[in-house]
C-alpha cells in the first residue's frame, strides 16, 4: 500500500514539475508564443511530466532482486570515487593562490573534469570488477555471525518430526538454529498437498517452527535467505550450507544422514540420539512384556517396549494378548533402531503347556 501511494505521488510530482517547466519555458521568452496556445503548452509539459514518470516506474518493475545486488555495489563505488574526485578539487581551489583562481574559471573546470574523469574510471573500475566479490562478503559476515553462535542447519524432516523442540526444551543443546528459507518453502509445499497424510505432516513441521520461536529457550532461530544456486535439490542445498557455514545438521533422514558424513559434515541425528537414550537389555536379564502379534518366523511373538523397541519372542507365537515373562538372549542395533531378541521362560511354558 505504502509503495502504491509512493509511486501516484512521484507521477503526480513529475506532472507538476512538467507545468512548472512549461510555464518556466514560455515565460523566460525562450519559445515565442501567444496567450492562446500556452495552455497547449502546460498540457504538453505536463504530458512530457507523466510520460518520464510512467518510463521511470515501468523501467524499475525490470530490476530484479538479483541485478539490484549485482548493480548497486558498482554505482555506490562509482558516485562515491566521483565525489572524492570532485571534493579534491574543491580543496585544491581552497588552497590556490587567489591569483590563480581569480577570473579563470577555465581551471576550475579542467581541474574539477581531470579529476573526476580519474577517479570516475576508478569507481567503474572496482565496481565492475569488485562487485561480484559483494554477496561473498555478505555470506561471509554472516558466517562469522553463525559460527559464533554455533549454528547448527534444521532439515525438513527434523522440523516435521518434531522431537527438536523437546530436546531444546531440555536445554542439551545450545547456539543458533538455522532455518534456510527453501526449507520454509519445502514445508509450506508439502502443507498445501493433496494428500491428507503430507499435509499433515508439513502443517506440524511449521507448527513446530512457531513453537520454537515464541519459545526458544536460550536458542536463537534464525531464517536464512541464502539459496545456493548450484543444486535444486534441498539436501544439496543443505550440505552446500553446511561447509559454507561450517555447521552441524539436525535431521532424522537416513540418506541425507549417511551422504553428509560422507561429505565431511557433522550430523545430529535426532533418531540416533532416541536410540541412545533406550535403556540397555543385557543377554539374561528378566523382563515382562505383552506380546503384541506373531512374528515373522515360526513361533515367534512381538511386543514392545513402551519406547517403541520392539521385542522378538521366541516361542511366543502362542502367546498373543498375554504378559509374559521373557529372558533377553541378544540386542541387535541398526541404523532403524534397537531389536531385543528374547525367549519365553520356562514358568511360562508351565502354565500354558500347548506353547511346548
Amino acid at each position: 500500500m505504502a509503495l502504491k501511494i509512493t509511486r501516484s505521488m512521484f507521477l503526480l510530482a513529475c506532472i507538476i514539475m512538467g507545468y512548472i517547466w512549461s510555464g518556466y519555458i514560455v515565460g523566460s521568452g525562450t519559445v515565442q508564443v501567444t496567450s492562446q496556445v500556452s495552455l497547449l503548452w502546460d498540457i504538453l509539459g505536463m504530458g512530457i511530466g507523466g510520460t518520464i514518470a510512467t518510463t521511470v516506474l515501468l523501467s524499475l518493475r525490470y530490476v530484479t532482486q538479483e541485478i539490484f545486488e549485482k548493480i548497486f555495489p558498482a554505482i555506490i563505488a562509482i558516485v562515491l570515487a566521483m565525489l572524492i574526485g570532485y571534493a579534491i578539487a574543491q580543496y585544491i581551489f581552497d588552497v590556490m593562490p587567489d591569483s590563480l583562481t581569480e577570473n579563470n574559471s577555465s581551471l576550475k573546470v579542467y581541474l574539477t573534469s581531470s579529476l573526476v574523469l580519474i577517479f570516475g574510471f576508478m569507481g567503474i573500475s572496482l565496481g565492475l570488477t569488485r562487485a561480484s566479490s559483494w554477496e561473498t562478503l555478505i555470506s561471509a559476515v554472516k558466517q562469522r555471525e553463525a559460527l559464533h553462535g554455533n549454528a547448527k542447519i534444521i532439515d525438513t524432516s527434523a522440523l516435521i518430526d518434531g522431537r527438536i523442540f523437546e530436546i531444546t526444551k531440555t536445554g542439551f543443546m545450545e547456539g543458533t538454529f538455522i532455518i534456510p528459507r527453501f526449507v520454509l518453502h519445502e514445508l509450506q509445499h508439502i502443507a498445501d498437498s493433496s494428500d491428507m497424510l503430507r499435509r499433515t505432516k508439513g502443517r506440524r513441521g511449521l507448527d513446530i517452527l512457531k513453537e520454537m520461536q515464541e519459545d526458544s529457550y536460550g536458542m536463537k532461530i534464525e531464517i536464512l535467505d541464502d539459496n545456493p544456486e548450484e543444486s535444486n535439490e534441498v539436501d544439496s542445498k543443505l550440505m552446500i550450507l553446511a561447509k559454507q557455514f561450517q555447521s552441524k545438521i539436525v535431521t532424522t533422514d537416513f540418506n541425507l544422514n549417511k551422504v553428509a558424513q560422507i561429505e565431511g559434515i557433522e550430523v545430529l541425528n535426532v533418531n540416533d540420539l532416541a536410540n541412545a537414550l533406550k535403556p540397555a537389555a543385557l543377554p539374561d536379564e528378566a523382563m515382562n512384556v505383552k506380546i503384541m502379534k506373531e512374528g515373522k518366523e515360526e513361533n515367534q511373538g512381538v511386543a514392545y517396549l513402551d519406547d517403541g523397541t520392539m521385542i522378538v519372542v521366541d516361542g511366543g507365537r502362542n502367546f498373543v494378548g498375554r504378559t509374559v515373562d521373557v529372558t533377553v538372549t541378544s540386542v541387535l542395533q541398526t541404523a532403524a533402531g534397537r531389536m531385543i531378541f528374547t525367549k519365553i521362560n520356562s514358568n511360562n511354558l508351565k502354565e500354558n503347556p500347548q506353547a511346548l
